[in-house]
């Protein structure tokens, strides 16, 4: 099965086979290396022909790759291929030119060729480490269609600047249901608007886990299902709600593979950048506002500090709510004047952003149900929610915070409707986002759940909540939960 990643050009080279993390072009000089480091081992009638087809394959594929963009995995791969490439040619000039034939006796030669062979072996094994993400296929009925849109909060200054007049500006990425489109139809770029942008926050993130850039440096040429500014879907409907903020240090796309299965299944997901907060955010204008927070060191003031960043974040979340009513209005342009449901609300978060959407239902009587994804409650924990809250967590370790669980299980007591807090084994942190589409497959970083099914379960679950809560969709809810990890449920006023 093939995979399209669409590059600017539209072309076929940078399509990813499925299972091997490269493109066809780079299977190519892939095997075109491993043919020249082992062209030594072949009988003599067919070491000429495979000689010369792999060489020339080699270099047709190294002047390609310059031209559409040479993944760091790659440089392994040509930089074998070259080393053995005198090895391989220099016994056929001598041929030609009439002198004997020489070749290294077969001791010699044997570490020389599997050296060269090891090298090239790097390349798959890395491309599998930090692969291009290919977003798994949404399984709704709808097509998807994305929106970038950037708005400022007249009655908000911004408390990050000096600047008395600079007021609060976010910017808000939307997935939503969309009309079907040709299967040509170009896809949106991930992490930005455009590649120059998608290569900024790619900079910026790896920045933030402490990786050198080049690293991930498939992440910015990959491309979602979603087409920028499509046609609404068909019809008179309207479409739930769902507000997204990203964990600290996050960004508005983290969780791209997510806000895809909802809007395919008829949701608008409404994901925020939230500025100075963010590891970058990319302005209309073409400025760039990088995260200006850190830790202290100091866990009181780390606290202090958090707390100050979630209410932020609520009041973000909330203004958009704003402008989205405002939208479907008409009074503000775009694809959904109309079709949104600002009736059926919920307000998610990853992390940090958990704790804002917490924030935010406490505050706005509009949101109407709860998602935090593995995110400490900061902040104060009255007043008591009245919404429910669906609470999902990473596998509870010797490492995880202490305060953690009990700050989470008081802030669901104290619900006035049920809660359920679902921890799901093999889980960690980055789990609840895209990572595991892009990093090593490791326990710790990314859970052990994999690459296909930490995206599932993750749609999976939040699916069945948002169903139950913004549709009152008939069946059994803590059964569809359950089924994914350990659960507790939390009724108003008789506890877990």
């Amino acid at each position: 099965m093939w995979q399209r990643l669409l590059r600017a050009d539209d072309d076929r080279v940078t399509e990813i086979i499925t299972g091997l993390y490269m493109s066809p072009l780079e299977f190519l000089a892939l095997l075109g290396a491993v043919a020249l480091a082992t062209a030594r081992w072949l009988p003599s009638a067919a070491r000429p022909r495979v000689t010369i087809a792999a060489g020339a394959l080699c270099a047709l594929c190294a002047v390609v790759l310059s031209v559409v963009g040479v993944r760091w995995q790659m440089l392994p791969i040509l930089a074998g291929a070259a080393f053995a490439s005198p090895f391989a040619v220099a016994p056929l000039i001598r041929r030609r030119s009439g002198r004997p034939s020489w070749r290294a006796r077969w001791w010699l030669a044997l570490p020389g060729s599997v050296a060269c062979v090891g090298l090239i072996m790097v390349g798959p094994v890395a491309a599998w480490a930090f692969p291009v993400p290919v977003f798994p296929e949404p399984s709704g009925r709808f097509a998807v269609g994305t929106r970038v849109m950037e708005w400022t909060d007249p009655n908000r200054p911004e408390t990050a600047t000096a600047d008395p007049h600079d007021r609060r500006t976010v910017v808000v990425q939307l997935w939503y249901p969309a009309r079907d489109f040709p299967a040509g139809a170009r896809r949106a770029q991930y992490l930005g608007r455009t590649e120059g942008e998608a290569r900024t926050v790619s900079d910026a993130l790896a920045r933030e886990a402490g990786l050198p850039g080049f690293l991930v440096d498939g992440v910015p040429r990959a491309h979602t299902h979603a087409v920028f500014d499509a046609s609404a879907a068909d019809g008179d409907g309207r479409f739930p709600i769902v507000l997204f903020s990203p964990g600290a240090g996050g960004v508005r796309t983290q969780n791209t593979a997510w806000a895809e299965e909802l809007a395919s299944n008829g949701y608008v997901v409404a994901a925020l950048d939230h500025p100075y907060d963010s590891a970058v955010v990319v302005l209309a204008d073409g400025r760039t506002i990088r995260s200006t927070t850190a830790s202290t060191g100091d866990r009181d003031k780390d606290d202090e500090l958090a707390a100050a960043q979630t209410a932020v974040r609520a009041a973000d979340l909330r203004f958009v709510l704003t402008q989205l009513g405002r939208m479907d209005r008409g009074e503000i342009a775009g694809p959904l004047a109309g079709r949104l449901d600002t009736g059926r609300v919920a307000a998610t978060g990853h992390s940090m952003g958990g704790a804002a959407a917490l924030q935010a239902a406490r505050q706005d009587d509009r949101i109407d149900a709860v998602i935090d994804m593995d995110g400490y409650p900061h902040g104060p924990t009255s007043p008591a929610l009245h919404r429910p809250t669906l609470a999902l967590t990473q596998a509870i370790t010797p490492e995880t915070d202490p305060r953690y669980m009990p700050r989470l299980t008081e802030a669901l007591k104290l619900n006035s409707a049920t809660s359920y807090r679902l921890t799901i084994p093999g889980a960690a942190h980055l789990t609840f986002m895209d990572a595991p589409l892009y990093l090593p497959p490791v326990p710790s970083i990314v859970g052990s759940l994999g690459r296909t099914e930490s995206p599932r379960v993750v749609a999976a679950t939040t699916l069945a909540f948002l169903d139950s809560t913004l549709r009152q969709r008939s069946g059994d809810l803590g059964a569809v939960l359950s089924a994914h990890g350990d659960l507790s449920v939390y009724r108003p006023g008789n506890g877990p």
